[in-house]
């Protein structure tokens, strides 16, 4: 029988203000919508195009949405907290294809192929992708902060790590999960702990549980020895639900971390996506026909950009300079010239005018204002479109479109230890540096984002980086 224990349930409560279940209807109903939308879309475009077209065959497939919803709820989707953004993706990308093509070919077995056109179906399945993983994205920005979004969460550890997780957690609200409480057995941390209240010792764990009907618990003491922490699991797994352990294991890959059972001793397992085969070639694959369709359809751009810097100052129109790329071998990365020619005098006066910016730029070789770059380079940096002619660099395979920012010799002793990682892949065009806020955030955490990025590589968190730089390019996020 499990003694519970009086907690200050003041306290406590303060936070808890979820609702899950409203949570999993705004998913599922932003699904149905954008599925629903998709087809209306790709059926009204087909019909405009073809006036002979009859959409009444299309009508009796609506039900078929109730088919994706589900599918969507079994791949996990539903209610989704504690999923990444590039999990979300190939899981979305993936139920989606699956079921139309199961759809197309039960069309093709049960009924007559000709009633249905085949470009409004291509254009359905397209559309329900890109719409629902929108709908999803713009759900979490409207509704992520609200009171009632996401799952209560007990935290166990008021520590470095714990801290570490409530502001995580808070930060990617988008995760689903809310630190609401936090226990320790250390009375001198008792208070709060990151704005969350430190509300007594491990052992109020069942009570919290059973007054807050808090789901969740993250036992957040790396450092704890192997027989308290199976102790611990043993006697309150039963109470939660779901049962977070964070590891001593800072700086492995988590995104393809999976489980293994050997004999009866718990195995992890971290999938290096980078000595694989396959996973290389389609990235490789991926990078020369992007490259290629990018560099083809842009060639007008291209070339209005060539005229605009011939126009606005003296110079030529490219600019090459000796980066690291794979395996330490040096290569010459190219760009749209941004800069005046005389860039390093022009530097050099600006710093002796302004010696307080020197720090600034000898810590993140950046500068806010820039008095190198040029006005037509102005926009282009913001733009990030100074970095088309990169494509030449990935179609000669010295750069891939994705990958860690491409960095001189001066930079490499600033990586330390993670620098063999950097040299581990090709540098990228774009990268999760570019799509994190860029310039906003310093040079530690650009590295830790490269090295993320080596660690958890994948074709899908590619895609996701491409699909996130598209938007970032598009409102200029974090660029100068």
């Amino acid at each position: 029988m499990t003694l519970y224990q009086p907690v200050n349930f003041a306290i406590a409560a303060l936070k808890v203000a979820t609702r899950p279940y409203y949570m999993i209807a705004a998913l599922v109903s932003i699904d149905g919508i954008c599925l629903s939308l998709a087809g209306a879309i790709s059926v009204s475009l087909r019909l405009y195009f073809n006036g002979e077209f009859h959409p009444s065959t299309y009508w009796q497939l609506w039900p078929v949405v109730g088919l994706f919803l589900l599918a969507y709820a079994l791949a996990g989707l539903y209610p989704g907290q504690a999923i990444s953004p590039v999990e979300e993706l190939r899981r979305v990308v993936l139920t989606t294809t699956l079921l139309y093509l199961s759809l197309g070919s039960a069309i093709f077995l049960f009924r007559d192929l000709e009633l249905y056109s085949r470009a409004a179906f291509l254009m359905a399945w397209g559309l329900s992708l890109i719409l629902v993983l929108l709908g999803r994205y713009g759900l979490r920005a409207l509704c992520a902060r609200q009171p009632w979004w996401g799952y209560p969460v007990l935290v166990m550890g008021a520590g470095q790590t714990g801290e570490m997780v409530i502001r995580t957690l808070t930060r990617r609200p988008e995760l689903g999960l809310k630190p609401v409480a936090v226990l320790d057995d250390d009375p001198k941390k008792h208070g709060s702990l990151a704005d969350v209240p430190v509300v007594g010792n491990l052992s109020m764990a069942p009570s919290l549980r059973q007054a807050l009907n808090i789901p969740y618990a993250i036992v957040a003491m790396p450092g704890v020895p192997s027989r308290r922490l199976i102790k611990l699991l043993e006697r309150y797994g039963r109470d939660f639900p779901h049962l977070l352990i964070i590891p001593d294991l800072f700086g492995m890959a988590s995104l393809w971390v999976g489980a293994r059972d050997l004999g009866g001793m718990l195995g992890l397992e971290a999938r290096q996506q980078l000595l694989l085969p396959w996973p290389k070639r389609v990235k490789r694959l991926l990078d020369k026909s992007l490259a290629i369709l990018t560099g083809v359809g842009l060639l007008p751009i291209i070339a209005l950009i060539a005229l605009l810097i011939r126009l606005d100052s003296r110079g030529p129109i490219f600019y090459g300079q000796t980066r690291i790329g794979r395996n330490g071998r040096p290569f010459k990365a190219w760009k749209f010239r941004s800069m005046v020619p005389n860039a390093d005098k022009v530097l050099q006066h600006y710093l002796s005018e302004h010696p307080e910016l020197m720090a600034l730029w000898e810590r993140d070789h950046k500068l806010k204002y820039d008095p190198r770059i040029t006005p037509i380079g102005n926009f282009l940096r913001r733009t990030s479109l100074d970095e088309l002619p990169q494509l030449w660099n990935v179609l000669r395979g010295e750069m891939s479109l994705v990958g860690p920012r491409p960095i001189v010799n001066e930079e490499a002793w600033r990586y330390g230890d993670r620098f063999d990682l950097y040299l581990q892949v090709l540098p990228g065009v774009t990268g999760l540096w570019q799509v994190s806020g860029r310039n906003n955030i310093t040079y530690e955490e650009r590295v830790n984002l490269d090295a993320y990025y080596v660690r958890n590589w994948s074709v899908w968190l590619d895609v996701y980086i491409l699909i996130r730089t598209v938007w970032v390019v598009l409102i200029g996020d974090g660029a100068y």
